[in-house]
């Protein structure tokens, strides 16, 4: 894959017709931003016109929100490009104005305000990187509900019907990924039960997801702190569905949080 940062959108389709010369056509990453311009305006017909000569294109759409944004801007102490003197919020504003109608158009959105470099990599590779057998990328996410719901889950479910690890004091200092923890957890009938039917659930989804063509799937578990139970039980579907799912990953957003 070759990737190209901030090339003018007028230059789409003679890049895309240049690449199609090779035997094997690469596939391309195009990073756009506020810094085109006027010239934005022009991207929902460059992309048509590239669509209309053959080629697949998707819009991926990374956001954070407005606290997120001026944090990062004081830290790299990064002037923003469309800024008047140091307002940094106006700048945001206007890009925001700016972006409008790429967003509306994004195949899928990525807000990234609380997403390591690590869980953004993940994110995008789960959607763009070649699965096996045409089947969907599917991430098993654990989280906690103290740090929101995640934005990218495309199903949640809630696992605080289940007796909390945190409030047994040999347990409280320990991640859903040790056995004693998994075990306190596993062993309760209800979560035994939840578990069959999510396994049911995901082997009726997932077919289904792959016919219409979807190529990332985000199952997200959630409980309380994201440390416990959520981590637990994200673990263990992974156990149950791995053998017959290719392309699972786990990912336990909330882990290292306090």
């Amino acid at each position: 894959m070759f990737c190209i940062d901030n090339l003018p959108v007028l230059l789409l389709p003679k890049l895309t017709e240049l690449a199609s010369l090779g035997s094997q056509a690469p596939r391309l990453a195009l990073v756009i931003d506020a810094r085109e311009g006027v010239f934005l305006r022009e991207v929902p017909r460059i992309l048509d016109e590239v669509r209309r000569a053959g080629h697949q294109v998707e819009v991926l759409f990374l956001d954070a929100s407005d606290d997120c944004l001026i944090r990062r801007f004081s830290e790299t102490r990064r002037r923003h490009p469309l800024a008047p003197s140091d307002s940094v919020a106006e700048g945001i504003r206007r890009e925001r104005a700016a972006l409008r109608d790429l967003r509306e158009m994004a195949h899928q959105v990525i807000d990234t305000s609380e997403l390591s470099v690590h869980d953004l990599k993940r994110q995008v590779q789960a959607r763009f990187s070649p699965a096996e057998h045409n089947q969907p990328a599917i991430s098993l996410m654990s989280f906690g509900y103290r740090y929101g719901v995640p934005a990218q889950a495309d199903l949640v479910l809630d696992l605080r019907f289940l007796p909390n690890p945190y409030f047994v004091p040999e347990l409280k200092g320990l991640s859903g990924a040790h056995p004693d923890v998994m075990r306190f957890v596993l062993e309760r009938p209800d979560a035994q039960v939840f578990l069959d039917k999510v396994v049911d659930m995901c082997r009726f989804l997932f077919p289904r997801y792959q016919h219409e063509g979807k190529a990332y799937l985000t199952l997200a578990l959630g409980c309380t702190g994201g440390r416990h139970r959520s981590v637990a039980m994200v673990h263990e579907l992974y156990r149950r569905l791995a053998p017959t799912q290719s392309g699972i990953q786990v990912w336990d957003r909330d882990l290292e949080k306090e």
